[in-house]
């Protein structure tokens, strides 16, 4: 019997330049090494391929290199077994991308060796090794990712301000809330009108004949926003905020505040009072905590905020981020913004926790601000940030605020700001003199926003630069179940029997996949030009056949 054959791939990396034009230069000394020790392994069956997976002048914390995605994609296609590389580190310096090629290289039965460290996943011994650094790897992130929490948690304790805008009433100075007498003035009549009208309604209104406003707020860009009527959300939460009688509320407790109270006890209870006197509606439309992550951060191009609403069908509740112009009443259409809090809240953390974990990155963000001791500490705890982060989509615990400061919402593009000064105070405590930059962070999101139905969806990764990524895999689903139909349609064949004795597939499949023939229009656009969500992969699109009658709920199942 024939001996197996091994298809190896070579694999060399080099993160600067310098040198490459040498007649002999590094990456051809990790080819010969890499080469030699094939050699070694050819009574095993193993034999190198002619293709070069070079990458020179690529940092190894990203996954973001030509070779390596070339690389990637031959492994998709079954033609390596074993990928070869000079050490660990020439295929990634980091453990998050190291556990995730890991899991690729298993999907694909791929295996690789480290020849200088001894490290060959092609053996169990090797695997085991694997699994060991991983266990540690892991035990560090969650080992870092509870410093965090802790000091968090311990600074709220404490009584601190974590950042974000300061509520109407206060100012910030030297990262502490300061009293703003004006508008302290203005906290306690809103209390006392309360008290007189007992309604959440007719104050509303009193305040809007009054002139009285929201808080005035300067942008990144020099800018006012805010200033607009106070709304009925607002309210309640002032007529509750423990900041107004100078506590902190942190997961239920309250503790003191380092702020000043501006609000005096006697009249914060006898609001509250009166609260709950209005039955548990009121008291409940008032004190339930917001679950909008990104609440008070998000602006359209004009500095408008857009406002957290939500509505509830059939027993469920679907929040949205919008205009204060949709707000205020009937606008044309396309006037304004109305996106899923969902979509918005998902795309902007998984898109923070990206960038945490992209190496690259934060060499240009950090490394001129941070001296190189600490900056090497930065980047050992941004992944666990980013791991934090990320949890904050199954539980808000207030980290996001504390991060960004704005976010800016266009008809192609999503801008994340934020200060640097805060990310280097959050990992490695406070920031020195040197290390405080007046300069933004701001993270661009390519995409568009799509109409689906009566609601707009976000569709990301659409950069008008670059061109559109088609799924071939997903359009010849749809080529084939419409081609099927029509060949019932125009009884070119008898039945689907006969169409599927012809096609070579069963009935079965043939009665399920056709009703991709009937596919709602929007959603055969978006895969047509390559402008489907990520999360629409042609595994999802089989699984959810045969599909509801209904366009809505296709919607609801492929792209919702």
């Amino acid at each position: 019997m024939a001996e197996r054959h091994r298809r190896c791939a070579i694999y060399t990396r080099k993160s600067s330049d310098e040198g490459l034009d040498q007649a002999y230069n590094s990456l051809d000394a990790q080819r010969d090494a890499c080469a030699a020790y094939i050699t070694s392994q050819k009574h095993e069956g193993w034999i190198p391929l002619e293709t070069h997976y070079d990458d020179g002048g690529f940092s190894g914390g990203s996954l973001e290199r030509p070779a390596l995605q070339a690389l990637l994609t031959d492994i998709a296609n079954g033609v390596i077994d074993i990928i070869v590389v000079y050490k660990i580190d020439r295929l990634t310096r980091s453990l998050a991308d190291f556990a995730k090629l890991t899991e690729t290289l298993d999907k694909h039965g791929v295996s690789f060796v480290a020849v200088t460290q001894q490290f060959n996943t092609s053996t169990s011994m090797g695997r085991l090794t694997l699994n060991v650094l991983l266990s540690f790897a892991q035990f560090e992130r969650e080992v870092a990712g509870e410093r965090i929490r802790d000091k968090i948690a311990a600074s709220k304790r404490r009584g601190m301000w974590m950042g974000g805008r300061p509520p109407i009433g206060y100012d910030v100075k030297d990262r502490k809330l300061v009293a703003n007498e004006p508008e302290a003035e203005t906290v306690r009549h809103i209390y006392r009108r309360y008290l007189e009208l007992k309604s959440l309604n007719r104050l509303q209104t009193d305040l809007k004949q009054a002139g009285i406003r929201s808080k005035v707020h300067i942008g990144t860009d020099g800018r006012p926003f805010g200033g607009c009527v106070i709304g009925r959300g607002a309210l309640g939460y002032i007529l509750t905020g423990q900041v107004y009688r100078g506590m902190v509320l942190f997961k239920g407790e309250l503790y003191p505040g380092e702020h000043p109270r501006i609000v005096p006890e006697d009249l914060f209870q006898e609001v509250q009072t009166a609260l709950n006197a209005q039955g548990p509606g009121e008291a409940a439309r008032t004190k339930r905590p917001s679950t909008s992550l990104l609440k008070g951060l998000v602006f359209d191009e004009a500095g408008i905020p857009l406002q957290v609403s939500h509505t509830n069908k059939k027993g469920r509740k679907y929040r949205y981020y919008v205009s204060a112009t949709k707000m205020r009443g009937p606008t044309q259409a396309g006037d304004g913004f109305r996106i899923p809090a969902s979509d918005l809240e998902k795309i902007v953390v998984q898109s923070l926790a990206r960038h945490l974990r992209d190496q690259h990155w934060l060499d240009e963000t950090f490394k001129g601000h941070v001296d190189v001791t600490r900056f090497q500490r930065l980047t050992s705890l941004a992944g666990n940030l980013a791991n934090m982060i990320e949890e904050e989509l199954a539980q808000s615990t207030g980290l996001i605020p504390s991060i960004i400061d704005r976010i800016m919402v266009a008809k192609k593009t999503i801008v994340i700001k934020a200060k640097p000064t805060r990310l280097i105070s959050l990992l490695l405590g406070r920031a020195s003199e040197a290390e405080r930059s007046e300069q933004m962070i701001e993270i661009k999101i390519f995409g568009q926003f799509i109409r689906c139905g009566k609601e707009v969806r976000l569709v990301i990764g659409q950069d008008d630069a670059k061109e559109t990524k088609i799924d071939s895999r997903l359009v010849r689903e749809i080529v084939q179940a419409r081609q099927w139909f029509d060949d019932l349609a125009n009884r070119r064949v008898a039945s689907i029997a006969d169409l599927a004795r012809i096609s070579r597939v069963s009935a079965p499949y043939i009665s399920k996949k056709i009703s991709l023939a009937f596919l709602a229009p929007d959603i055969t656009e978006m895969i047509v030009t390559g402008t489907q969500p990520m999360r629409l992969t042609p595994e999802k699109l089989k699984r959810a056949c045969p599909l509801p009658v209904s366009w809505e709920e296709q919607r609801a199942l492929l792209i919702i």
